[in-house]
């Protein structure tokens, strides 16, 4: 399921095909939140894993020029990318997930018949029809300006083996909201000591410039497209722009990024993510839990339903 298997890792926690086979044929079901991304109205794609904005959309964008290095590209983009530092400004507003009883930071993973999951759903399901769509849309949006290195949008913990514990450990799978994880500007050096919180067991979240919320729905516009529907007579800014971006010797910074799509590239800047409760069902189980784990996890969810 790609070149780091990370649907498997966060599905099954094993990429291999005899214990998904298996699976298939005792005929596990494990259902998955999928995100649907929108630009202007007009439905583009949907995505499972990931969306990500700025550092991953960079690496996706420089490795599809270099298809013929094999997997040697991801090391070799992810380098150049880390090097480049750069960082893309814009708005993002969304919708927070009120319905779950997560939150990314509690440490809580997803294992097999996940009682939040569960709750969730259902928590979901009466907000719809007490509420209905219409209220929905009218729930309090939040607005965050800024100068982002990375933004990434997760529907599961994203976990592969090099990054043991994913982009986001406590991602849930069917709770009908997604992590978005912003990491705003900062040096170089900080944003390494980042990137390396997703090898080791420490909290990646651990960090002044990094925020993550759990969200049902978000919106994207970049700095250039607010500009451009705000001054649309400034054409020399336009074409100073585009003389820098194809002549990267120039000091200035790249004014919009590309989206990595489940490692397709979406080149809308300006986007609307919707997050579709268990829309889809997988041949699995999900994680299981050893014994010592799966007791900690009931006596924690006792907890929770006292």
């Amino acid at each position: 399921s790609g070149s780091t298997d990370c649907i498997c890792y966060s599905t099954v926690g094993i990429s291999d095909p005899v214990t998904s086979a298996l699976h298939i044929i005792v005929g596990d079901c494990q259902p998955l939140d999928v995100s649907s991304v929108h630009h202007n109205n007009t439905f583009l794609k949907y995505y499972v894993s990931l969306l990500g904005y700025g550092f991953y959309g960079d690496i996706l964008k420089d490795s599809e020029k270099k298809r013929w290095m094999g997997p040697m590209r991801y090391d070799y983009s992810g380098f150049k990318t880390f090097l480049s530092h750069h960082y893309y400004e814009g708005t993002i507003s969304f919708q927070p997930a009120k319905h779950t009883l997560g939150s990314p930071r509690d440490k809580e993973s997803c294992r097999t018949g996940c009682y939040i999951c569960k709750k969730s759903e259902q928590q979901l399901a009466e907000q719809h029809k007490e509420c209905g769509l219409k209220h929905e849309e009218d729930e309090e949006w939040k607005v965050i300006k800024g100068k982002f290195l990375a933004i990434n949008a997760v529907n599961m913990s994203c976990a592969c083996p090099r990054t043991p514990k994913g982009l986001s450990p406590a991602a849930h799978l069917a709770d009908g909201s997604a992590d978005l994880i912003l990491v705003r500007k900062c040096s170089r050096f900080d944003f390494l000591r980042y990137l390396v919180r997703h090898t080791n067991q420490d909290d990646q979240f651990d960090f002044s410039f990094v925020h993550v919320y759990r969200v049902k729905s978000f919106q994207f516009t970049s700095k250039l497209s607010e500009d451009n529907e705000s001054n649309v007579t400034d054409i020399g800014k336009k074409r100073f722009g585009q003389f820098c971006r194809d002549h990267p010797a120039c000091c200035c910074n790249i004014a919009s990024s590309t989206w990595n799509c489940d490692g397709e590239t979406l080149d809308s800047s300006a986007i609307e993510v919707r997050v579709h409760c268990q829309l889809m069902k997988l041949f699995a189980r999900g994680i299981e839990e050893n014994c010592k784990d799966e007791a900690a996890y009931s006596h924690s969810s006792v907890e929770q339903l006292l």
